[in-house]
Order: structure tokens, then C-alpha cells, then sequence
């Protein structure tokens, strides 16, 4: 009887940890941040002299450049990062990777991309693609 106490215990403890992955990331833990791309679908960028990046404002204003900029509002809803109202400049870029991640992110945010957030690390994914950011510490 003690042993089956203890194991329902131990059971119902271990039923109520959740993992850090498992935890939806929050419009607070977003808010004025600063994140720098540093890969595509698992493949580093090559080292450029203005990397990429998103930056999420105090009202969960989203701006940011890949090769143009843009803007937008941004919504998180059980972790999936959704922005409305973007503005985009529409100009061509030399680098053809870039221009086509211009299109890549522009899908995601509108359509929705699932949202991870480590200390350190800030990753959109889509059933596709997948674009991992850097946080930029002030």
C-alpha cells in the first residue's frame, strides 16, 4: 500500500512538470526584442555585412528587413506568430537568397509560423521551412 502511495506520488509530481518546449511563448517575452538570422531550413547564412533581422516593438509592432523592410502588427496565439497589416518596400535585391527569404518570411508571418523562444534563440518553423534567429542583447 505505502509503495502504491508513493508511485501515484511520484506519478501525479512528475504529470505536473512541463518542459520549457511545451510552453507557449508569450507576447512579453517578445516584446523589445532584437533577433539577427543566422539560419535557413538548418544551413547557416553566409556572413554578410547587414545580417537579416526582426525586432518586436513594445505593442507587438513587428519590423524588421530580410532585403526590403517591413512592418507590421504582430499576434501570438498558442505559439503561432501571426502579422497583419504588413508593409513591405518591394525593392530587388543583389543577393538572390535573400530575395527569395524576403517571399519565404512574407508567407509565414501571414499565414501563421509556429514560434520557439530559448534564451538565446528565437525560431519561426511552417511544415516547410524553418528560419532560426539570434537574440541581440542591448
Amino acid at each position: 500500500m505505502k509503495k502504491t502511495a508513493v508511485l501515484v506520488l511520484l506519478s501525479s509530481l512528475l504529470a505536473g512538470c512541463v518542459s520549457e518546449s511545451d510552453v507557449a511563448v508569450t507576447d512579453t517575452q517578445l516584446r523589445n526584442q532584437r533577433f539577427v538570422l543566422q539560419s535557413v531550413d538548418g544551413h547557416s547564412l553566409p556572413a554578410g555585412e547587414t545580417p537579416p533581422e526582426l525586432q518586436f516593438g513594445e505593442k507587438m509592432q513587428l519590423t524588421g528587413k530580410m532585403c526590403n523592410r517591413f512592418m507590421g502588427d504582430a499576434r501570438l496565439n498558442n505559439g503561432t506568430l501571426k502579422v497583419s497589416k504588413m508593409a513591405a518596400t518591394r525593392m530587388s535585391c543583389a543577393d538572390p537568397q535573400l530575395n527569395a527569404l524576403d517571399g519565404t518570411l512574407d508567407t509565414m508571418l501571414s499565414a501563421g509560423a509556429q514560434v520557439d523562444l530559448t534564451a538565446s534563440q528565437l525560431t519561426l518553423a511552417t511544415a516547410t521551412r524553418s528560419l532560426v534567429y539570434q537574440r541581440v542583447t542591448q
